[in-house]
């Protein structure tokens, strides 16, 4: 057994995969999946502001790939949005200012239907929270779980609409947010009954330091696959 340090990467089938839209663009992705034994669930990660250099290996998604598949049997699509560059690769097109990107998410969505992936959940990370909110209500989806929700893009009608849903919905929302704090986003997130926002102690909006990652990994799995909650803090090599 070895210590899982923030560099960890743990055992899992790693393949880049290409997501096609339906107006015509290729994007960049990778998907990770347990070794030798099928996924619990699945998170489809949504980067945060590519503008502000938000991509599909932003460290907790990073993280959440190098890990979840051996310690929480998920799935773990991650890719780039339209016009957005990593490691990983270029994915074609240009920003859209989270408008054309409902193409790309609906990629996404088409892409792990399309594969089998189980119980399909998505992880929004702030600009991805505003994706999650405006295209991701949409029946291959099981719930949403957002990572500083800033809500400046998503609307009232959008809320609703996850509301008469009735998908779950999960806040993670630090306690110094630039954006959204715990008791403004109580407030926004009154009017989705189902919805669950839980403030994080001391946390800010891009989630720096390995214990607040521990703290997203473990609420994430919480929700997604609870028989695999609390994650271990060592991994087999």
């Amino acid at each position: 057994m070895t210590e899982i340090r923030p560099g960890t990467v743990l055992p899992a089938d790693r393949r880049p995969i290409t997501l096609h839209t339906a107006d015509g663009l290729s994007l960049v992705g990778e998907l990770a999946l347990p070794e030798g034994r099928p996924p619990a669930a699945t998170l489809i990660c949504l980067h945060p502001l590519p503008t502000q250099g938000g991509m599909m290996d932003s460290h907790v998604f990073r993280k959440a790939a190098y890990r979840l598949p051996a310690l929480a049997d998920l799935a773990v699509l991650r890719f780039n949005t339209r016009g957005t560059a990593s490691e990983q690769g270029a994915s074609e097109g240009e920003f859209g200012g989270g408008e054309a990107e409902r193409h790309d998410v609906a990629a996404a969505l088409a892409y792990s239907v399309a594969a089998g992936l189980p119980r399909r959940w998505l992880l929004g990370w702030s600009y991805g929270t505003e994706l999650a909110l405006k295209w991701g209500n949409d029946p291959a989806v099981t719930g949403a779980i957002l990572l500083s929700p800033a809500l400046r893009r998503a609307t009232d009608e959008d809320l609703d609409a996850w509301a008469a849903s009735e998908r779950p919905l999960v806040a993670l929302v630090p306690e110094f947010d630039d954006f959204l704090r715990p008791d403004e986003a109580r407030a926004r997130f009154a009017r989705v009954p189902q919805a669950e926002v839980v403030a994080v102690e001391k946390a800010k909006h891009l989630w720096v330091g390995e214990p607040y990652v521990r703290i997203v990994l473990n609420e994430i799995v919480r929700r997604v696959n609870p028989a695999a909650w609390p994650l271990p803090t060592e991994g087999k090599d």
